[in-house]
């Protein structure tokens, strides 16, 4: 069945495309990276080469422990592309949550079963899920999967479950103009296939049927883009074109409105109404035991930890470490990584130094300009990149002086195991 609203272009972006806005930096982020020369003199030197931008924000509490924020910026500008890969699942994980709300029927919930079928040979159907608990495919066990270990099929199970037009229009609705969140993950799909989704359904848990959803076909213009990035790169049958790789049908979404986003999820009423998610109470629950659990803390699914060790999707303060990490530290975020871009959106909360910040960073780690080759310089740029940014923030935080001390009992959770 075909979606019956009508055809609207996104909004125009927030900037007038003929005077694109200047980068911004904060002279307090150059200073404290120029103290640390062996990790971030290359980064000052060739901070347009590898896009990178950092947005750091300083959080203090009142009397009443009310948080007011102070933003701190490094290179950033929304004109400056970078694909945002895995952290687009962050948003449509919390809009997921909320449109179960907005659906009125009585029953359904974020442990719903979900079945997700087909109309065209294509599309991918969902009748069961093994790697949950009882073998039911949920929203919940979906977010789940999305923030422990990233999972693409999670993400395009809640894409076709809320369909572009509902995430585009929703994100504009609360600001984010220049969002475009036009595609699967991890699927050779055409344009207009990714307009397709497929039905979807909600049963209760003896089987009835609680809401069934038809297949549906997105009409949404998106602002014509030109995004092109390298200087060349490998096409599906491995030659080389030596020109850039177009990303202007791709997903994108700036810096700054990610690391919003989070805020808004993080503290829901400390942002402007309009931006705020329709959640309950036990929405942010689930979002914040999941965004910060680490894989090894899972039961269902259970991920082996030679695979999927603990700092598997925490670039920034922990790069690639592995191995255990401690409890006292708990990052709340959503990484991605893709064609050489690397990026992570957190907020970081230590309870037992009563230490908590935001931090959001992307770099582009493809020194040779080809796209597709598989030759990124993630360990020997980017990983290191976000290590030593997240503990330079950390660290400076530590000697921070607040008058008065953060209660942050509100981000404690209780985790499988």
């Amino acid at each position: 069945m075909h979606n019956s609203e009508i055809n609207r272009q996104s909004p125009a972006p927030k900037t007038d495309q003929n005077s694109p806005p200047e980068d911004r930096t904060d002279e307090f982020l150059v200073r404290l990276m120029q103290k640390y020369p062996a990790y971030f003199n290359h980064i000052l030197a060739f901070r347009d080469q590898l896009k990178v931008q950092v947005i750091y924000t300083q959080i203090d509490r009142d009397a009443s422990n009310k948080p007011h924020f102070r933003d701190y910026y490094f290179h950033v500008n929304p004109d400056r592309y970078f694909y945002p890969a895995s952290t687009v699942k962050m948003p449509v994980a919390a809009l997921a949550l909320q449109r179960l709300h907005e659906l009125g029927k009585p029953g359904i919930g974020s442990g719903s079963t979900m079945i997700t079928g087909k109309e065209f040979d294509w599309q991918l159907p969902v009748y069961n899920d093994p790697t949950s608990a009882d073998g039911r495919p949920s929203v919940a066990q979906y977010v789940r999967k999305i923030f422990l270990v990233s999972d693409n099929d999670a993400f395009n199970r809640l894409y076709e479950f809320l369909g572009p037009d509902y995430i585009n229009r929703q994100l504009w609705d609360r600001g984010y103009t220049d969002a475009q969140i036009r595609h699967r993950l991890a699927q050779t799909l055409s344009a207009e296939q990714n307009r397709q989704t497929n039905p979807v359904s909600f049963l209760d848990s003896s089987g009835n049927l609680l809401y069934l959803q038809p297949g549906q076909y997105s009409t949404l213009g998106f602002t014509p883009r030109n995004d092109r990035v390298g200087n060349g790169y490998l096409d599906d049958r491995g030659s080389l074109v030596e020109s850039p790789l177009d990303f202007s049908g791709k997903n994108r979404i700036s810096l700054e409105d990610q690391h919003h986003i989070l805020r808004s999820i993080m503290f829901p009423q400390d942002v402007p109404a309009a931006q705020r998610f329709k959640l309950a109470s036990a929405d942010y629950d689930l979002l914040y035991r999941y965004m910060s659990q680490y894989p090894s803390e899972s039961a269902w699914p259970y991920y082996d930890s030679s695979d999927f060790w603990d700092a598997y999707g925490k670039f920034l303060f922990w790069g690639s470490e592995k191995g255990p990490l401690p409890k006292q530290i708990r990052i709340f975020n959503k990484v991605g990584d893709a064609y050489g871009f690397l990026t992570d959106i957190m907020y970081l909360a230590d309870f037992s130094r009563h230490i908590e910040f935001m931090l959001s960073a992307t770099i582009y780690c493809n020194s040779d300009g080809i796209l597709n080759d598989d030759r990124y310089d993630y360990d020997s740029l980017g990983y290191p990149f976000m290590k030593n940014l997240g503990r330079v923030i950390y660290d400076y935080e530590k000697g921070r002086k607040r008058k008065y001390t953060p209660d942050l009992s509100r981000f404690r959770v209780n985790y499988d195991r």
